[in-house]
């Protein structure tokens, strides 16, 4: 009996062990069909409890897209003189008055000019007396010809009154320019503008004391037409030339005349929204420039100008090259001095297909899109970024009319079943060109990318700007 013991033990040890292992199988096979469905390791071809995902989607289009540079620039004055007394003298009166704004040949300052007066008065009496010895000697040389005529003189008294007659025929056209030369100096006692312009500050009073090496009188600055100044990278100094047509160094025809009157601001405002109208861009060469809180102040309309100058040499401690633009002002929109922000169109991608840029997925150094199919399904598709164009993005590796998931694809997965509704962005329409400006580069980056850069990751408007290597 005892020996038997151990053996029980063991088989009720091994049948208790059996019975474990086989149990819970057969429980999870016999459960019924109302209970809790098991948890599944990997998730289906849709979302929880097998309903479809619910995401926006965006179709492509197909359009010209800009490419585009953005710098900051600097107001100009086209012309700015200084201006100083050609001689010394009293101030008798100050005509301009600071911020005045003046037109060529107005008169600004007059200065004493009673001395330079009686120098005239002095030189034409001279003339005068030159003149009447003229006239005597012309009688008297017509005397002598008809006396010598008659053999009563010698030929070289002829002579000699001929040669009287010819000096002071010189003597009067001395006498001339004498006058002409005091006229020159009386006219310097009355100072007028060089140019039209805006005055600046006047230090200079009524019995002050001026001379030709002293002090400026006062400061003209043309204000319309006005320029731009600004760099962009040596990168972007052939697409520049190019747009520009200054690779000959030829102006462009289309460039201000100083001595035209310039475009109304009425009309350089409707210029400006017609430049801007198809794809969002403007003619090449023709600069965009506003002011930095123009849209705040509710003037965000973008004064169209030209570019008429391009420095011959690349600064070498910046890797930048000057430009100069000019454009209208009539309504004195922009002053000398002022930060302005400038937008210059390069080149068109005729053709491009642009997404939303926070439809973009960025695994690395790869790119995709998740593109909803006719079953209403998705896939992953490869693009390759070519332009970032601010909220939209121009692309290579779609069709137009392909719908791209644009919110909501964080919770996809290939084969995902998806419920798509259309992409609205906040308050803008993402098939409006002129809704869609080229992204902004700040003043600091403009250096290596330009505006053409790709796309920064940065948070913009409609969604998250997927970094992307934008290539021209």
């Amino acid at each position: 009996m005892n020996a038997r013991w151990p053996v029980a033990v063991v088989l009720l040890a091994l049948a208790a062990l059996a019975a474990y292992r086989w149990l819970p199988q057969r429980g999870s096979a016999d459960a019924p069909a109302g209970g809790p469905p098991v948890a599944s390791a990997t998730k289906g071809s849709s979302g929880g409890n097998g309903q479809a995902v619910s995401v926006s989607v965006f179709a492509a289009l197909q359009r010209d897209v800009p490419v585009t540079i953005e710098a900051a620039g600097t107001v100009v004055s086209l012309d700015t003189v200084d201006v100083r007394p050609q001689v010394s003298g009293t101030v008798a009166e100050a005509v301009v008055r600071e911020g005045q704004f003046v037109r060529r040949g107005d008169v600004l300052f007059r200065l004493d000019d009673r001395a330079d007066r009686a120098n005239l008065e002095k030189a034409r009496a001279q003339l005068l007396r030159d003149r009447a010895l003229l006239a005597d000697l012309r009688r008297q040389h017509a005397r002598a010809q008809d006396l010598r005529a008659q053999n009563f003189i010698a030929q070289s008294a002829l002579d000699t009154v001929r040669a009287q007659f010819e000096s002071q025929q010189a003597a009067v056209a001395a006498s001339v320019a004498a006058v002409r030369s005091a006229e020159v100096a009386l006219s310097y006692g009355t100072i007028t503008a060089p140019l039209s312009g805006r005055a600046g500050a006047v230090g200079i009073y009524r019995g002050s004391l001026v001379q030709s090496a002293g002090n400026a009188l006062v400061t003209i600055s043309r204000i319309d037409p006005i320029g731009v100044a600004f760099t962009v990278p040596e990168a972007q100094l052939d697409a520049v030339l190019q747009a520009s047509g200054l690779r000959r160094g030829v102006a462009p025809a289309a460039a201000h005349d100083a001595r035209r009157p310039a475009a109304p601001a009425a009309a350089a405002r409707t210029a400006a929204a017609a430049a801007s109208s198809a794809g969002g861009g403007t003619t090449l060469g023709t600069i965009l420039v506003s002011l930095p809180d123009a849209e705040r102040r509710g003037t965000a309309a973008e004064i169209v100008g030209r570019i008429t100058f391009v420095d011959n040499a690349v600064d070498t401690s910046t890797g930048t090259i000057r430009v100069k633009g000019e454009l209208p002002n009539a309504d004195h929109r922009l002053w000398p001095g002022q930060y302005v922000s400038v937008r210059m169109t390069l080149r068109t991608l005729v053709g491009a297909i642009v997404i939303p840029q926070s439809a973009l997925i960025v695994r690395g150094n790869e790119r995709s899109v998740y593109v909803v199919k006719a079953d209403g399904t998705v896939e992953p598709r490869a693009v390759q970024p070519r332009y970032n164009a601010g909220e939209l993005l121009a692309i290579d590796g779609l069709h137009a009319g392909d719908k791209v998931v644009v919110e909501g694809k964080q919770d996809l997965r290939p084969g995902s079943t998806v419920h798509a509704t259309p992409y609205l962005p906040a308050a803008r329409d993402p098939a409006s060109p002129r809704e869609q400006p080229a992204a902004r580069v700040p003043p600091s980056h403009t250096g290596a990318s330009g505006a053409a850069s790709g796309a920064s990751g940065a948070a913009t408007g409609a969604g998250v700007r997927s970094g992307a290597g934008a290539s021209l």
